[in-house]
């Protein structure tokens, strides 16, 4: 089971969204028969395979074992991630553009370029999972707290300054590209 696992196709993203199926993906953080899970869920097994198959079928869920009784054998499945993030790209073809945003101070250009961070990162970590290797990244993520409008607009300043040398400073034309981004936003005031 994976961390985290971004959904890139429309149709995965309304079966995990599905309230039915979405509470079928939480049960399935421990592996479970149609069987078990109807029984936990309160609804009829048939119903319960019926989502687990549809679910399975965009690769949200995965079989864990087999398990023989008789001559019945019972599937066991498991949730692919304990987690999913929908790609914008499942939204749309064209998915937030963050090229089509000139104002690089806004909240919208942000988010496209969140949205940019989902789509790729997703898909390399799905082409690194598939050859077995580990996608190298660098996460930095604090809190700051700023007095003033001025202080903000200095710490923007010298921050820039700094990345723009260390960019210089190990930028490689016949390297392998990298994307930084470099975001700060105000902290919602349930989690400040």
């Amino acid at each position: 089971m994976r961390d985290v696992e971004v959904i890139e196709s429309a149709e995965a993203a309304a079966a995990a969204l599905d309230p039915v199926r979405a509470r079928l993906l939480g049960e399935l953080a421990v592996p479970s028969s149609a069987a078990g899970l109807a029984a936990r869920v309160g609804i009829a097994r048939q119903k319960v395979n019926y989502h687990l198959k549809a679910l399975e079928a965009h690769g949200l869920a995965v079989l864990s074992e087999e398990r023989r009784h008789g001559g019945i054998t019972e599937r066991v499945l498991q949730a692919s991630a304990a987690s999913y993030v929908v790609s914008p790209a499942a939204v749309s073809a064209s998915a937030a553009d963050p090229d089509a945003n000139a104002d690089h101070l806004s909240a919208g250009y942000l988010v496209a370029l969140a949205g940019r961070l989902v789509r790729e990162v997703g898909a390399l970590a799905r082409r690194a999972g598939t050859s077995g290797k580990r996608l190298p990244t660098l996460t930095i993520d604090t809190r700051i707290g700023f007095r003033s409008a001025a202080d903000r607009a200095a710490f923007a300043d010298d921050l820039t300054a700094a990345v723009l040398d260390l960019a210089a400073r190990y930028h490689h034309d016949d390297g392998r590209p990298h994307r930084l981004v470099v975001a700060a936003h105000p902290l919602p005031e349930e989690i400040a």
